[in-house]
């Protein structure tokens, strides 16, 4: 191992390098002289990446840039390399650069019905899965301990690792981001070193936050690929050697600050999505946006144009990338880290230009690629680029010979720039979060091509050393530290809590080498968590510049650190080596064609009753579908969703009936779970609604009952009556109807409980690790709900709940019909939009489903620019702000052309939540107001860019997203009592009349249609 030692001399000069597949850039800057970025770079080099190995392309570029700038290199700070080896070994699913591993989750009452690797793509679940198991450990919401790790059992199950010859292990324990105390998984990882010496442990809680499924998953992703993540880094640190340089090793990480090579060996998932930063950060550097702490730029796009692709971010007044929001997937597999949200056109440098035969003209998305000096009319190619018509229309262009060029029609050259001015405007509106003009920042060696002017921005600028910014953003990121943590906020204010966070991120970004006086706060956030009382989660991010007093100098022994496994095989230029396509290929899914695909129903030969049996296609459609009907609340259905599948895949049968099949004096349950949409997050909804069904059933000395109805089909209640229904627990059919026809915040506003007296109590709940309750008595409906709450939270602040049985004649009188074929139908829609598409138009696409423009609407297109949250009495109550966007591009990229018309354009859109959301306030351009639409009708807020529900949650500045409007269904307006119970009135906003966005439609059933 390499002997470590900390010098306080000054060092000025750092080194960046960026290894992509096609070249390896590498720049030489000088500290010293940052306050003009175009001197301070004092070396730059492109260098073609050729060489089998990986090494031999940062050497030649390093070496390069070290002989023209001839430094000491005694006086060298930093060696900092961004490179996308190791997300790309996933990516190709090499299979010689990922190992197996071995997960342990600490829990000893919860997510054993979710195992991991669940949601991964067959495939890579092949590759990787070595063992899985579970120990006591967790911990609740709260930060309480749910029980203790138990030393014993950890070391038996080192016993099976060992067996199994697996060598890298995740630790993933419930809430452990949260765990600032007794630090479980770190201490079930001092067992495993212990009783496996050599075997490499990731904790779960070191690499993202809450979520406890895509933690797991990037965990996973994150140990697989460590032993690759140590080899390539000693070849880093070899190539080092060579060049007799003995300063600090970094790679740059997904937010475009340092990671030290031990650390980035351990955790190289935080390197994945390094490159795209890099850009940006190298742009905010050449451009002086950010100088001194505290510095603010304003908002800044960044256009970073390639051979074959434009890619485009958004630096924010921090001088830091916007982040990305909502799913992130790599390989297939969901994960839950930060990266920053980049849009891409197919336009380069190198894009091909062709007319068509009816003399239209296309530019792209082929590219002659780093092909484009052989290729290319402008160096004596013979295909017609981008670059060859830059260069032929003229102007301050010094590239290749313009006289091959001089043959290319005005006609062509006004085509073509006309395209490209038009695919920039596009995206670049597309990243914008209001119409006023931004300016825009060049680079990448593609970057001629783009036109001198553009609409919607106020300035274009080229800085020197554009083509190598990604290497320049390298060598100057900074150190940051992150604070994720979930305080008490009873005895403290948000303000205060805030506060204590901002200072531990201080504190934490100091000690990881950042310059005191330079240390900037990036980022903050409070996210009250629903349903949990004076509980607040705080989110800090600090960052600092790279102090060169506290360099951590490298003092190379003669001989090798470690010696390299007889298997491990060189690495190759630009990415790893994959496999024969063929191979791939035999893992890829059959084509699905979304619109031939019939659920599978069956009829009874001697009653004729329908019955429908859900496959694994209708639980993932019912899943998008119970989300869009949540109106932002009730709770992610997908660790629902994952765990029905499981029961499909062990050969159990989910089944749903309709109205016409219950018989008149059946018995019918309802149930589900209540509590924090944060729990189930972590704890994947155990069997909390199945032991208050239990609990409930023996109160009412019920041995069994007839079938099941859902509480609300919105968020993840709506797969509950499954789960329950399952021939896993009761084998009871479910009932294509629920109470509420959408996701609620209040018990007692279930469409039967405000029609009838009496049809809740009594209740019961149960925590899911042996605790239940039962209430008989209540004066009023409303009391329950406030009644419960104090054991809910002692309980873990989330619970199964099973109300009093129900009948035939109540569900036929007040239920809303066939919700599960609605919520199918919407999860169909956003499947086809997907397959097809033709997302820009989801939106309307799910308005036909839902019985077409008199039943629903658009409400308005925009984009997210406010978000505010706040708790109170358990829930959380906010407002988010949307300004309106058009959405003519969107419909000209996917060649869509059927769009609804939005009730409401210009201007903003405010939308009120207390956990669903309640009225949506259009504050037009002029200042005045109106509601368009308010509750009890469903409003719901789409993410533009996949077409699915957003919960409030998820709510986050710079999303594009579409606002849907739906009309209630019958039970909550056809008279009074269920319009005040639903309504307005009853969150407070008495002064709102209440105006109906249409006429409900019954959806159709998927029984019927089907059978």
């Amino acid at each position: 191992m390499a002997v470590t030692s900390t010098s306080t001399e000054y060092f000025p000069y750092r080194i960046g390098v960026d290894v992509g597949g096609t070249n390896t850039d590498a720049v030489i800057v000088d500290t010293t002289l940052s306050k003009d970025p175009a001197s301070s770079i004092i070396a730059a080099k492109k260098t073609p990446t050729t060489s089998p190995s990986v090494t031999d392309g940062i050497k030649a570029a390093v070496q390069s840039v070290l002989d023209e700038s001839n430094v000491d290199r005694r006086h060298i700070a930093s060696l900092a390399i961004g490179t996308t080896h190791f997300i790309n070994a996933i990516i190709e699913r090499d299979e010689r650069h990922l190992s197996k591993v071995a997960v342990v989750r600490l829990s000893k009452s919860f997510t054993r019905e979710v195992p991991p690797f669940s949601d991964f793509p067959p495939q890579v679940r092949d590759i990787m899965c070595g063992y899985c198991t579970q120990v006591d450990g967790g911990l609740q919401i709260d930060g309480s301990i749910e029980a203790s790790v138990v030393e014993s059992q950890v070391v038996e199950e080192c016993a099976q690792i060992r067996q199994r010859g697996i060598r890298a292990v995740v630790v993933s324990g419930v809430f452990s981001p949260l765990d600032h105390h007794v630090h479980q998984e770190e201490t079930v990882r001092r067992i495993i070193n212990r009783e496996l010496p050599g075997v490499s442990v990731t904790c779960s809680s070191e690499i993202s936050n809450l979520g406890f499924l895509e933690r797991e998953n990037a965990s996973i992703l994150n140990a697989s690929i460590h032993r690759f993540a140590q080899r390539i880094i000693r070849e880093f640190k070899t190539a080092m050697k060579s060049l007799k340089l003995q300063c600090g090793l970094y790679l740059t990480q997904n937010d475009g600050t340092l990671l030290d090579a031990e650390t980035a060996a351990r955790l190289p998932i935080r390197t994945f999505s390094s490159g795209p930063t890099n850009s940006m950060r190298g742009a905010a550097y050449l451009c002086k946006l950010y100088t001194d702490a505290g510095n603010s730029s304003p908002t800044t796009i960044v256009c970073d144009v390639g051979g074959t692709t434009t890619d485009v971010g958004v630096l924010l007044p921090s001088g830091y990338p916007r982040q990305a929001v909502g799913d992130v997937s790599i390989a297939g597999v969901r994960v839950n880290y930060g990266m920053p949200q980049v849009e891409s056109i197919g336009i380069g440098g190198g894009s091909i230009i062709r007319e068509t035969e009816d003399r239209r003209l296309t530019v792209g998305r082929d590219s002659v690629g780093y092909a484009i000096k052989t290729k290319a009319l402008v160096f004596g190619g013979t295909i017609t680029t981008a670059t060859d018509v830059t260069v032929a229309a003229g102007g301050k262009v010094d590239i290749g010979n313009s006289d091959f060029v001089a043959g290319i029609s005005q006609d062509t050259i006004a085509k073509t720039q006309a395209t490209i001015r038009r695919e920039y405007e596009r995206i670049c509106d597309l990243m914008k979060t209001s119409p006023a003009p931004l300016p825009m920042i060049l680079v990448g060696g593609g970057s001629i091509i783009c036109p001198p002017h553009l609409d919607g921005i106020s300035e274009i600028i080229w800085p020197a050393f554009h083509d190598v910014a990604n290497a320049v953003g390298a060598a100057t990121a900074r150190i940051s530290a992150t604070v994720d943590m979930v305080q008490n906020a009873s005895n403290q204010t948000v303000a205060e809590a805030m506060q204590k966070a901002t200072v531990i991120a201080t504190q934490r970004v100091i000690e990881a080498g950042a310059r005191p006086d330079t240390v900037a706060i990036t980022e903050k956030e409070s996210l009250p968590l629903q349903y949990v009382d004076h509980q607040v989660r705080t989110v800090v991010k600090a960052v600092g510049d790279f102090s060169p007093s506290k360099i951590i100098m490298e003092q190379w022994k003669e001989e090798e650190e470690e010696e390299e496994e007889e298997e491990d095989e060189p690495v190759t230029r630009g990415h790893p080596p994959t496999k024969p396509t063929q191979q791939a290929e035999l893992h890829l899914e059959e084509p699905f064609d979304i619109d031939r695909y019939k659920p599978r129903i069956v009829a009874d030969p001697k009653t004729g009753a329908k019955t429908w049996m859900v496959s694994t296609t209708d639980l993932e459609w019912l899943a998008e579908g119970c989300y869009v009907l949540g109106c932002g609340g009730g709770g992610s259905p997908y660790p629902e969703m994952l765990k029905l599948r499981q029961h499909l895949e062990q050969g159990h049968e989910l089944r749903v009936i309709d109205m016409k099949s219950l018989e008149d004096d059946a018995r019918i349950y309802w149930a589900g779970n209540m509590g924090s949409p944060a729990v189930p997050a972590e704890r994947l909804s155990a069997s909390e609604s199945i032991l208050a069904m239990e609990t409930m059933m023996e109160y009412n000395n019920h041995e069994s009952f007839d079938a099941m109805i859902g509480i609300e089909i919105g968020g993840s209640n709506g797969l509950q009556p499954l789960t329950i229904g399952s021939s896993l627990h009761f084998d009871r059919p479910v009932v294509d109807a629920d109470w509420m026809g959408r996701a609620y915040p209040n018990l007692w506003q279930v469409i039967v409980a405000v029609q009838e007296e009496n049809q809740i109590l009594p209740c019961a709940i149960a925590s899911g690790d042996g605790r239940t309750l039962i209430m008989t008595k209540s004066p009023d409906d409303k009391l329950i709900d406030q009644t419960l709450r104090a054991p809910s939270i002692e309980m873990g602040y989330y619970v199964g709940f099973c109300a009093r049985p129900t009948t035939t004649e109540l569900v036929r009188r007040w239920a809303i019909r066939n919700t599960i074929s609605q919520a199918w139908r919407i999860g169909r829609c956003i499947a086809r939009a997907n397959r097809a598409n033709t997302m820009s138009t989801v939106t309307e696409q799910i308005i036909e489903e839902m019985g077409g423009e008199e039943s629903a609407k658009v409400l308005f297109r925009g984009k997210i620019v406010e978000v505010e949250r706040r708790l109170f009495k358990g829930h959380s109550h906010g407002e988010v702000v949307i300004r309106h966007v058009s959405a003519d591009a969107d419909h000209e990229q996917d060649n869509t052309t059927t769009s609804l018309p939005a009730i409401a354009t210009g201007g903003d859109l405010h939308i009120p939540f207390m956990n669903e959301n309640l009225l949506a306030r259009h504050r037009r351009d002029d200042g005045s107001e109106a509601v368009i639409a308010a509750v009890p009708d469903l409003i719901t807020v789409i993410n533009s860019a996949n077409g699915k529900a957003l919960g409030i949650g998820e709510y986050r500045y710079g999303m594009v997203v579409n606002v849907l409007g739906v009309a209630c269904s019958p039970g909550w307006n056809d008279n009074d009592p269920g319009l005040r119970a639903g309504g307005l009135a009853a969150f407070g906003y008495d002064d709102i009349t209440y105006r109906s966005l249409g006429t409900y439609k019954e959806p159709r059933s998927v029984i019927e249609e089907f059978l």
